[in-house]
């Protein structure tokens, strides 16, 4: 991979490559692009950036204030896979074409000031991310929403839901049971290969990839995974993970959600996110004998997380459908505390032998349906802000939670219960974001004004079709 703009250029030549596709992540997280004729792409392009229009993107400039520039990183430019014409595709920053200072809303400049905010602390020089998002292939998906009807239909040729269903070869079993999909072989997952295609295309666009499976719920779900890295660049591998397999999967006529939770009383995805602070080349959470071997400064970073977990949330599970998977049961990290082996609560801390390199915390409260720039830089906050303040997390949580009483398990603290109730917490506990400069008021108050302007309160005004069987007749 090149590493240069000159590098780029030069590959652009040898290759032959007449398209260049620069793509940008906007403020909900998901991928835009366009693409570019090679000769509009040259030196000062990695520089002063390419123009284009900002009033068109989700979140960001006004129409009269529209003139922004992607910049494009050398660093993460390959071949697209699925396109006809070689393309190369590299990802930008945003900056303000007027004064080339970086956008403040852009959310890959909000990852870097993180890392940036990491060193001027002198508490490490690196943070690696390895996140593990989760998501469902279905054969096909219908949804709709008008004044009178609401609906939405998912179908999947796994779905145990279709063990009776009549099919035109024969209907020949092998549909995973509810709960029971991790980890069989096949032909109950009848989808290694897909699984294995969408690996090995991700390895094709530069991602260390590592292993993929199937997961617990019936219906599709699975899971790839890649190597941990850092935080700028495990966001950019998340955006890469996802348009991969978005697109492997439409090749063979499936689709693919990152929903939490599309089903119901089943499984939902998740994004456990695996993370740990490095510096000159030496992992900092490792001490032998403590518990988990834990070192002081990784507890205390464990504090940070667990303290400000509630606003966290508005971020690393930004959308209304996040909380139909945070309930108790599933599986799901509701419980703010930290175990090294305790499924149920929000960190765990993965058993690594004594190997100080391993030695990671997992945030499992997450989902795939967050910007990753954003998720990653306020994680990384919440764990600076626990280490600075020397936070302490508490007691591990080692027991059955299933068998607490109602009292104990009261004293539990657990996460918000709805988008809604994890904004509320934003707006009140944000300095451990804004006093390091990493997030602006500015970029806060937007992000809280665009989820409940366009998710919360449009949510809240429509009936939902369950009601209609609970209150039709009332």
């Amino acid at each position: 991979m090149p590493q240069t703009p000159q590098e780029v250029l030069q590959m652009i030549q040898d290759q032959d490559i007449k398209m260049i596709d620069l793509k940008f992540v906007d403020l909900p997280g998901m991928w835009q692009h366009c693409s570019f004729y090679r000769t509009q792409i040259d030196e000062a392009s990695f520089v002063d950036g390419v123009p284009f229009d900002g009033s068109s993107i989700r979140g960001w400039k006004s129409i009269n204030e529209s003139d922004m520039a992607m910049v494009p990183d050398p660093n993460t430019a390959w071949i697209d896979p699925f396109m006809k014409e070689p393309t190369l595709s590299m990802i930008c920053s945003i900056q303000e074409p007027r004064t080339g200072q970086p956008y403040d809303r852009d959310p890959r400049t909000i990852a870097a000031k993180a890392m940036q905010y990491l060193a001027s602390t002198g508490i490490g020089d690196e943070a690696y991310f390895g996140p593990e998002p989760e998501f469902f292939v279905f054969d096909g998906v219908r949804f709709d929403q008008a004044e009178n009807k609401s609906y939405y239909y998912v179908d999947s040729i796994e779905g145990r839901w279709n063990s009776g269903r009549e099919e035109a070869d024969g209907n020949l079993g092998y549909k995973p049971r509810y709960k029971e999909g991790y980890f069989p072989v096949g032909p109950a997952d009848s989808m290694q290969d897909l699984r294995t295609e969408m690996l090995l295309t991700m390895a094709q666009c530069g991602v260390p990839i590592e292993k993929h499976h199937h997961e617990v719920a019936t219906g599709g779900q699975g899971e790839l995974g890649f190597r941990f890295v850092p935080l700028v660049q495990a966001a950019d591998y998340m955006l890469t993970y996802k348009y991969v397999i978005r697109n492997v999967a439409k090749k063979h006529g499936k689709t693919v959600t990152f929903m939490p939770k599309p089903l119901f009383n089943d499984n939902g995805s998740g994004m456990h996110t695996h993370q740990s602070i490095w510096k000159g080349g030496k992992p900092l959470f490792f001490e032998a004998g403590t518990y988990a071997n834990l070192s002081t400064l990784a507890k205390h970073y464990i504090g940070g997380i667990l303290r400000h977990a509630p606003a966290l949330l508005a971020f690393t599970n930004p959308t209304t459908n996040s909380y139909k998977r945070l309930v108790p049961g599933f599986e799901a990290p509701v419980n703010l505390a930290y175990s090294q082996g305790n499924r149920s609560a929000s960190i765990r801390v993965p058993i690594t032998g004594m190997n100080p390199k391993a030695k990671r915390i997992e945030f499992r409260c997450p989902d795939a349906t967050c910007n990753p720039y954003l998720a990653f830089a306020a994680m990384l906050c919440a764990g600076l802000d626990g280490i600075m303040n020397q936070i302490d997390p508490g007691s591990s949580l080692d027991v059955d939670i299933y068998d607490l009483s109602p009292e104990e398990l009261s004293k539990i603290p657990s996460t918000p219960g709805s988008l809604e109730k994890a904004l509320e917490a934003l707006e009140s506990d944000r300095e451990f974001l804004t006093t390091s400069g990493v997030f602006s008021e500015d970029f806060i108050d937007n992000w809280i004004g665009y989820k409940l302007d366009n998710e919360v309160n449009p949510m809240r005004l429509r009936p939902h079709p369950y009601e209609f069987a609970l209150y039709y007749d009332a």
